[in-house]
């Protein structure tokens, strides 16, 4: 299984970015997508979630209405839309894969990881 994510760069405060990150290696609509982030310093945390189908989603409480994450199985693609970003936002942002469909906040449970791509907010 391979992940590569991409769209990650440098944006002001208050401004919008939007990530993609393509799957390839085994059969993207039946598993589980994820982003998490980390920031210098910061262990890596879960950010949002998205179970096979695309219809449950879960969100980190500091991300919940500003984030929104999406995934089109007929390109074996997953997104992450950033809005009203903020300086506490910058971070490398990682797209991962489970062994399962559901939705889950639980880093354990993601087998495989993409590379990262680097999100700067700036104040």
């Amino acid at each position: 299984v391979q992940l590569q994510a991409f769209g990650g760069g440098l944006v002001q405060a208050g401004g919008s970015l939007r990530l993609s990150c393509a799957a390839s290696g085994r059969t993207f609509s039946r598993y589980v997508m994820g982003w998490f982030r980390q920031a210098p310093g910061k262990e890596r945390e879960f950010v949002a979630s998205i179970n096979y189908a695309g219809g449950t989603t879960y969100y980190a409480d500091s991300v919940k209405g500003r984030f929104t994450i999406s995934r089109d199985n007929a390109k074996n693609t997953v997104f992450l839309q950033m809005n009203t970003l903020k300086p506490e936002d910058t971070a490398v942002y990682y797209c991962a894969t489970g062994s399962r469909g559901y939705a889950s906040p639980i880093s354990a449970e993601y087998a495989y990881w993409g590379q990262g791509t680097l999100v700067t907010v700036s104040s």
